[in-house]
């Protein structure tokens, strides 16, 4: 598969999660579409939204509900694309939600391979290709970032690495959509910096794209290690997100703390 039929997927996929035409990603344009359910979109969104706004470089999609699409389409025609994304243009689009009872709640960054013939390192661990039922019993807070409580019936594939029978670090496979499945990582901090996450990243990459999958990768902009072990893995920028959500979700997320 090359990073063409791949990036083509990953623009199929957002174009069902923003309600849009796949060609609105490469058009050069900025466009507003009305947010609306759909049962394909990634099973982690909650839809519809509030707002979320996507680029895959080339002109902006912004997913809006109605009561949003006048904020979100004075918003994005405002400015250039990628300064929609970054402060602190950012802060014009907060004031404007607030006052709406919103704000700008996840901003990410994805990541795709670039071809399916991805690096292959080697560690001094064992490796192991883990089933559901051989990590039914790792929904645990170091396991976090590989595996999800909330959502552990989809997650379908993971790859461990031991030290002498513990296990030391997991990489695991979220069947988040149809055709992608998204890839978390954690590795003990003691074990970090042996480059334990390329290889279980790439080893878990393989193991998905032999099952006719295409697997991604999330991490904050601000994660600069998570952002250099997807380079090192050979996935490269793809698109960026950020999305809108309610005060009181918000506010919830922070356990209500304030400064």
């Amino acid at each position: 598969m090359t990073y063409r039929q791949i990036l083509d997927i990953a623009m199929e996929q957002s174009a069902i999660d923003s309600g849009c035409d796949k060609a609105d990603f490469e058009s050069g344009k900025n466009k507003v579409v009305k947010s609306k359910k759909d049962e394909r979109a990634r099973k982690y969104l909650s839809l519809p939204f509030i707002l979320d706004i996507t680029t895959y470089g080339n002109g902006v999609v912004a997913s809006a509900s109605e009561e949003l699409c006048d904020i979100a389409d004075k918003y994005i025609n405002s400015y250039t694309p990628y300064h929609l994304f970054e402060t602190p243009n950012i802060h014009v689009l907060s004031d404007a939600l607030r006052k709406r009872g919103a704000d700008v709640c996840f901003m990410a960054e994805y990541w795709l391979p670039t071809s399916e013939n991805l690096p292959v390192f080697q560690c001094d661990y064992t490796l192991k290709v883990l089933t559901p039922d051989d990590f039914s019993d790792l929904y645990t807070p170091e396991w976090s970032n590989a595996l999800c409580r909330e959502r552990s019936h989809l997650d379908k594939i993971a790859v461990g690495a031991y030290d002498n029978g513990k296990l030391i670090a997991l990489a695991g496979a979220s069947a988040d959509c149809e055709d992608m499945w998204q890839i978390g990582i954690d590795v003990l901090p003691e074990y970090r910096r042996r480059g334990l996450a390329c290889t279980l990243t790439t080893s878990l990459a393989r193991e998905i794209f032999a099952l006719g999958k295409v697997p991604f990768y999330c991490c904050a902009w601000s994660n600069i290690a998570s952002a250099r072990n997807a380079v090192k893995s050979g996935f490269s920028p793809a698109w960026a997100e950020i999305t809108a959500k309610k005060l009181e979700f918000i506010d919830e997320i922070n356990g209500n703390r304030t400064l």
